[in-house]
């Protein structure tokens, strides 16, 4: 059964090197367990979504930059994500302030070719019931 995600959920970028964490502001006065819960509109880069370390994609053109200088040897650079569309699929059961609650099953693209995942929802009580 998929969890309601929450504020401090740990995400993982499969481009990045390091675990990032979902920022779900309190505005929506919707809790899930003890947080925040999150809707599918919290993929806002720097806000909701924290950077994961090191990128390794060369979609990314900082990284095909160094990589090229380089003299063709992945070079890493730091992780600005860069996402630009809703978490998807979202909740077909549960809105949040009229959008699908997030769930710890869905998923994020970033621009430079990274799918971000949920690796733990920030709660473990609420399900998508």
């Amino acid at each position: 059964m998929a969890k309601q995600v929450t504020n401090g959920a740990m995400l993982q970028c499969d481009q990045g090197a390091a675990p990032g964490t979902l920022t779900v502001l309190p505005v929506k006065m919707v809790d899930a367990g003890t947080q925040p819960a999150a809707n599918i509109m919290d993929f806002i880069p720097m806000m909701n979504i924290k950077p994961f370390g090191m990128c390794k994609t060369q979609a990314n053109p900082q990284v095909a930059a160094a990589t090229a200088a380089a003299q063709g040897v992945l070079t890493p650079m730091p992780c600005i994500p860069v996402t630009i569309a809703p978490w998807s699929p979202g909740s077909s059961k549960i809105q949040i302030k009229g959008m699908a609650a997030l769930l710890d099953s869905d998923t994020c693209k970033c621009m430079w070719a990274g799918t971000i995942s949920i690796k733990q929802p920030g709660q473990q009580k609420v399900d998508d019931t």
